[in-house]
């Protein structure tokens, strides 16, 4: 099934609007799903296993999730580039992150009255709130507007940004985020 061009062009528009980098749409047969995803998380590589209510172990099961994502027709992919000051610069990707996820949430809400059911996916752990109630071993403060990101739903970003043309790296001393929503 095809999404209609000029309702794709119009989809692409709002995200670039919002101020994303590059979107693109793409079907959902070109979202390429890894479980081994799974164990990079549980490696706590990002070290936000088991402290984020939208991180594994507490997102849920990797099969049931792809399964849930599958269901899916088509995906708004979209990216965000940040300069950095070098490749170091921690402060400054944790900032262009959490613009990210801004970014994710304003492409969401724009498309909520376009898209039936959308599933909006982030970069990396939610940062909706400064501190997550996970932590503290208490329910999310905004369930709502959580987001679980692509590499959660076992989605491989490097291969869905070359499926959408959007490029993967750009260039020395940059950071490059993607999102999603999923219809």
């Amino acid at each position: 099934m095809r999404v209609e061009k000029s309702f794709g062009e119009k989809l692409e528009k709002i995200a670039i609007d919002a101020g994303a980098s590059g979107a693109a749409v793409v079907s959902s047969e070109k979202v390429s799903f890894r479980r081994e995803f799974r164990a990079d998380c549980e490696r706590n590589s990002c070290g936000r296993y088991g402290k984020s209510w939208t991180c594994p172990p507490d997102v849920g099961d990797i099969d049931e999730m792809i399964s849930k994502a599958k269901k899916y027709k088509h995906m708004l992919i979209f990216q965000s580039i940040a300069q950095l000051q070098d490749s170091y610069d921690i402060k400054g990707m944790k900032a262009a992150a959490i613009a990210h996820s801004v970014l994710t949430h304003k492409v969401a809400e724009k498309l909520k009255d376009l898209i039936s059911q959308p599933l909006a996916l982030g970069a990396g752990a939610c940062l909706i709130c400064p501190s997550c109630t996970k932590e503290e071993n208490v329910p999310c403060r905004h369930p709502d507007k959580a987001l679980v990101s692509l590499e959660a739903y076992g989605i491989d970003v490097s291969k869905l940004a070359a499926a959408s043309g959007l490029a993967y790296i750009n260039g020395k001393n940059t950071v490059t985020f993607f999102g999603g929503v999923m219809f």
